[in-house]
């Protein structure tokens, strides 16, 4: 089972326990970078919580995620229309002030990670922020049914670097907000230079 396919079946659970988590810290870190009526992309929106957020506070959002079931949800739940797109498929060209990837590309093999960052830096306007978030670590590969591909702060940062692309503008660790889960984090918010 791919990774869409596994968001497609278990849709239901997975908004259950996602929707409600408090991501406020986080997405006012971010937000402290925009300006009211920015536009902002949801990288894999999943439930939408955060594009309801984003949208309440004023923002132009676009929710987006690969999973039917999961959009469909999102959709529900916010009131926006949601992208229905595999992060493969993105071709934006310099269209969003923000882009936000809160646990996003966690199931990307880091073999992949390359062309998809450079997908995501094409879609921001030029000084655009760019918040990521991946679980802590240095495993990769399935656990259960998902593929997962953890990063340490140091190898998220030369990624991030290696893009050329991108002005690191914050790099920190913080607990899963999933409290059973033991997990921590790598947060980064960088700004587009080129």
């Amino acid at each position: 089972m791919d990774t869409i396919e596994y968001y497609n079946k278990y849709a239901a659970k997975i908004f259950e326990d996602t929707a409600e988590l408090d991501m406020e810290e986080l997405r006012q870190r971010f937000l402290k970078y925009l300006e009211e009526g920015d536009t902002i992309l949801d990288l894999g929106c999943g439930s939408g919580r955060d594009s309801l957020a984003f949208y309440e506070q004023g923002y132009d959002v676009t929710p987006l995620d690969a999973s039917e079931e999961m959009c469909k949800l999102a959709e529900i739940h916010t009131g926006i229309e949601v992208l229905h797109m595999s992060y493969e498929d993105m071709e934006f060209d310099e269209v969003f002030d923000g882009v936000w990837g809160c646990g996003a590309l966690i199931h990307v093999p880091e073999k992949e990670l390359e062309e998809i960052l450079e997908r995501v830096i094409d879609a921001m306007c030029q000084g655009g922020i760019l918040f990521l978030s991946f679980r802590e670590g240095d495993f990769e590969g399935f656990q259960g049914e998902q593929y997962f591909c953890d990063y340490t702060e140091e190898k998220l940062e030369r990624l991030l670097k290696e893009t050329g692309r991108l002005e690191m503008k914050k790099l920190w660790i913080t607990d899963d907000k999933n409290r059973h889960s033991g997990d921590h984090w790598v947060n980064v918010l960088a700004k587009k230079i080129s």
